[in-house]
């Protein structure tokens, strides 16, 4: 491997490899970390950093957050249990996403420790293995952590049950908005939704979209079956795939309505030249690569 490498969607198993071969500690800086992201955490960290090694998490627990759900005080309580020393910082404002192993490797990503950052969303970033400039960033976080609020368990303990009051206050909240405001927002939010939808597709079919997005795809990932740009699809355009609506054609129902503009937009680029059906996977034709 180069001293740097580009990391994509790919990111997440970039990271658990690092995690994996971690020999002393591991430093993250992640502004929202969840249950899906510790639990990323336990999976992965090696089991010479669980028997004398060191993590240390810079985060942020923002009462903002906690609501939210974007950060899980409870999930970062239990990371004390993962490894002899560890270490967790709260600071306001925190956007940077570095998880660095050893001062040997690293990661600068878009993506947090949560589900969407590490399953869901678009992430991209850059893996570092300069050991100097690994070192630099490395050094950099943990200053940074130290302008911080130290948690030990006891006080994240407290913190919980601030945090559980919280959530419950939220939820009281929403359940005390007029049905009448509840209603004027779904109709508001849907109006926005449908009309970001009519601007992405500019005036035509929706298969035009699918048809960019399957000659990126196989562009980047090379041949692909159908259900493989399927999950593709479905994870660039979530508001595009809609999985409650279905083709219905004269009261007999065809699968997923988007899934038939997939194949539309597929039968459209093979008429093209663009792609080509080989056995069971599509694929670029060189020429228009």
């Amino acid at each position: 491997m180069s001293e740097f490498t580009i990391l994509g969607q790919g990111w997440r198993e970039y990271l658990g490899a690092m995690l994996s071969g971690a020999q002393a500690e591991v430093l993250i800086s992640s502004p929202y970390i969840t249950s899906d992201g510790v639990q990323f955490i336990v999976e992965h960290i090696s089991d010479r950093v669980r028997a004398q090694g060191q993590i240390s998490v810079l985060t942020d627990l923002s009462p903002a957050s906690v609501a939210q759900g974007s950060t899980d005080p409870h999930a970062l309580r239990s990371l004390h249990q993962v490894a002899p020393r560890v270490d967790i910082y709260h600071l306001p404002r925190l956007h940077a996403k570095v998880y660095v192993a050893d001062s040997a490797r690293a990661v600068i990503t878009s993506g947090n420790l949560t589900l969407g950052g590490l399953a869901l969303n678009y992430e991209y970033g850059v893996a570092v293995e300069d050991a100097h400039l690994v070192e630099t960033v490395r050094r950099d976080i943990e200053e940074y952590a130290q302008l911080g609020a130290k948690m030990g368990s006891e006080q994240l303990a407290v913190y919980c049950q601030a945090a559980n009051r919280v959530r419950e206050a939220l939820l009281q909240q929403r359940k005390a908005i007029a049905q009448t405001a509840r209603l004027l927002f779904d109709e508001a939010f849907q109006n926005a939704a449908d009309e970001l939808i009519r601007i992405r597709v500019a005036g035509g079919p929706i298969h035009t979209v699918f048809a960019k997005t399957i000659v990126y795809l196989l562009n980047r990932e090379g041949p692909l079956t159908t259900p493989e740009l399927h999950r593709l699809i479905e994870r660039i355009h979530p508001d595009l795939c809609d999985n409650a609506v279905d083709r219905v054609i004269n009261g007999v129902r065809f699968g997923k309505k988007w899934k038939h503009a997939v194949r539309t937009a597929q039968q459209a680029l093979k008429r093209r030249g663009v792609v080509q059906l080989d056995g069971t996977h599509w694929r670029l034709i060189e020429s228009s690569s």
